[in-house]
């Protein structure tokens, strides 16, 4: 009987064009990932020298203004003038208003910090540095500072000004921020007289009211459809709770006995170290929310929160609330519970501040 022969094995090496065709798409990308970034690198620095010039223009058109006074009796034919003048010279950018703007930035920012030797400033501006002297460093765009030139409170505009740094705000976002009164709805941002005010507290990092109006949600929805919104515009929802609030779940499930819940949202918030339990709500705030959100931090105590976390922090978010309701349904809970109101439209900031204001002082002892 005659043998087949053996089938031999073939072992399939990469080809030279398949090994300089994978090599070249890496250095393809890695190429273009430097590029992108150096020209990110430079659009960044290019900011930062425009916006300390401006705060250089601003100061030497005070210094001008009888050595430095902001109160010269010339002040605005000197601005005009060299707004024609500079406009003449270099072109668009330098009218009366934005001179108006470098000279306020002067004034409002007096004292900034200087570019450290690490600074990127400081090897882009050597010529610029040696002619005026140390070259101020600002960590914020021009734009940002514009807007905020904008808040007269220096408080709140300081507020403003460590939170967009902080959580990286477009100038877009700052201005949504400054237009619904964050600073004013935020417990903790505000230098309120009372003593005893923790400002580790859960109520000073929560924000009342919250605003909403991102989701564009019209007079008739559901608790589904606030919470869908919610989560389609996470990035907005996150920004209006504040830069701490970290995403962990949604319908997250519990059981209890032989019944089973859902919590409507789990947050995590990076500095008071502890979960936030979310429960969403249509209407009137009552004490029965108050007692299920209870029953939801008792469980999660048990079985959701690690070692090293604090206890988990209720927030209930809801349509209207009554504070007296409030006071006695959340008094002497064995959990923090917050409740909050939220609201679906942009509202008119003197009526904002008046809401404010009127929370405030039911709170604050007479």
């Amino acid at each position: 009987m005659r043998k087949s022969p053996k089938k031999s094995l073939r072992v399939l090496v990469p080809s030279d064009h398949g090994r300089q065709t994978a090599s070249y798409g890496q250095l393809l990308a890695s190429v273009v990932n430097l590029i992108e970034e150096a020209r990110l690198a430079s659009v960044r620095s290019v900011n930062a020298v425009l916006t300390s010039t401006y705060w250089l223009v601003g100061e030497r058109i005070v210094k001008h203004e009888q050595s430095g006074s902001d109160r010269a009796p010339y002040g605005q034919t000197l601005i005009k003038k060299l707004a024609k003048d500079l406009s003449g010279k270099l072109g668009r950018g330098f009218s009366e208003r934005n001179l108006e703007q470098m000279r306020a930035f002067y004034l409002t920012w007096p004292n900034p910090q200087t570019a450290s030797a690490e600074s990127p400033l400081k090897s882009i501006s050597q010529t610029l540095s040696a002619k005026s002297g140390a070259l101020p460093g600002f960590p914020l765009p021009w734009s940002h500072y514009v807007r905020l030139l904008s808040v007269s409170d220096s408080e709140a505009r300081a507020y403003y000004e460590r939170e967009a740094l902080a959580g990286g705000w477009s100038v877009r976002q700052l201005d949504r921020q400054i237009a619904s009164l964050a600073f004013q709805r935020t417990r903790g941002a505000r230098a309120l007289s009372v003593t005893d005010e923790d400002p580790l507290s859960p109520d000073a990092h929560v924000r009342d009211p919250f605003i909403l109006e991102f989701l564009n949600l019209k007079d008739e929805y559901s608790e589904s459809d606030l919470e869908n919104a919610l989560i389609d515009s996470l990035e907005q929802f996150l920004l209006e709770l504040g830069n701490d609030f970290a995403f962990v779940a949604r319908q997250k499930r519990l059981r209890i006995g032989t019944e089973w819940y859902r919590v409507d949202l789990v947050l995590f918030h990076r500095q008071l170290r502890s979960l936030i339990i979310v429960d969403l709500k249509l209407g009137k705030f009552t004490h029965a929310d108050a007692g299920q959100m209870n029953l939801y931090l008792n469980y999660a105590r048990e079985h959701w929160v690690h070692p090293h976390e604090n206890p988990p922090i209720g927030l209930i978010l809801c349509s209207e609330k009554n504070a007296a309701v409030a006071h006695y349904a959340l008094g002497n809970l064995s959990n923090q519970v917050l409740a909050r109101e939220y609201q679906l439209a942009l509202p008119d900031e003197a009526d904002l501040a008046a809401t404010i204001e009127r929370a405030r002082r039911l709170l604050l002892p007479s």
